[in-house]
């Protein structure tokens, strides 16, 4: 059985120490190529770039930079640089953590998402650091990120999810003989704080600074940030496809002026996919 083959990428650039601790960690598994900005993309969400020409620089075997999003980093690897398709599509690990509705922002999992779009199992690792934590040189603080997301990547590499799911990991900062396990979670909801700062640049004209600091945890049971701060890993599954199959009756009942619901065969309750092209 030949060894998995992971495409790595991140959000954070390939200097950060996210990235270089987990390629190391999945270079003990398999093949790792990695292909990640040139430069800090994070909060990109899934931004692809198609109205500008995009430059690659190969920076060593099988490493490569793009000077374009998490987004495009992950296509490029898929469709133009690697020889061979990857058994699982990486990214991380994120200076930061990624819970809850931060995932809808995040640069981390849209290089997952991209790869799930493609129909490749994907996993996205996030190590929870404060915005004071390091940003360039690899740490023991990545370590236990490290060996976790690359054992959930060659897990997923040997029994593939369902096609679409990204596996959405989150790392407490904790020594590894304090992490109390791996918990399966839904996503929480993060609570930023409402923030537009208004200043003033150096010609007098203003500028503002969107933004603040997470205001609170959610009281969400199950939930990935209660799972986190009580010192355990959060492992969740996530789709691209957005779909609220719960308010499918609801939203049946809406009276809309003019206009008649055609009949569906949606159902009710959780919608079906067909199964991995690659499992």
């Amino acid at each position: 059985m030949q060894p998995p083959r992971f495409l790595l990428s991140n959000d954070d650039g390939f200097e950060a120490a996210g990235i270089q601790a987990l390629a190391a960690a999945l270079a003990a598994l398999g093949e790792v190529w990695i292909v990640a900005p040139d430069r800090e993309q994070s909060a990109t969400s899934h931004a692809i770039s198609l109205q500008r020409p995009l430059r690659i620089r190969q920076l060593g075997v099988r490493q490569y930079v793009v000077d374009g999003t998490p987004t495009d980093c992950v296509y490029l690897g898929l469709h133009h640089l690697l020889t061979a398709p990857p058994s699982v599509v990486v990214s991380g690990i994120n200076h930061g953590p990624n819970l809850g509705n931060d995932v809808l922002y995040s640069g981390t999992v849209a290089a997952a998402m991209e790869g799930a779009l493609f129909g490749y199992p994907a996993v996205a690792v996030s190590l929870c650091l404060s915005d004071s934590g390091p940003t360039r040189f690899v740490t023991e603080e990545f370590a236990v990120a490290a060996e976790l997301g690359a054992k959930i990547a060659a897990a997923v590499a040997s029994r593939p999810m369902q096609r679409g799911v990204v596996l959405n990991l989150n790392v407490p900062i904790v020594p590894r003989a304090a992490l109390k396990g791996v918990k399966l979670c839904r996503l929480g909801y993060t609570d930023w704080s409402d923030s537009v700062s208004k200043r003033t640049d150096p010609r007098g004209k203003p500028y503002y600074w969107i933004g603040g600091d997470r205001a609170g945890v959610d009281n969400i049971a199950d939930s990935d940030n209660n799972a986190t701060a009580a010192g355990y890993a959060s492992l969740t599954p996530i789709h691209y496809d957005l779909t609220d199959y719960r308010s499918f009756a609801q939203t049946r009942d809406l009276l809309i002026a003019g206009f008649e619901h055609a009949a569906d065969n949606l159902g009710s309750g959780p919608l079906a996919y067909p199964p991995h092209p690659r499992a």
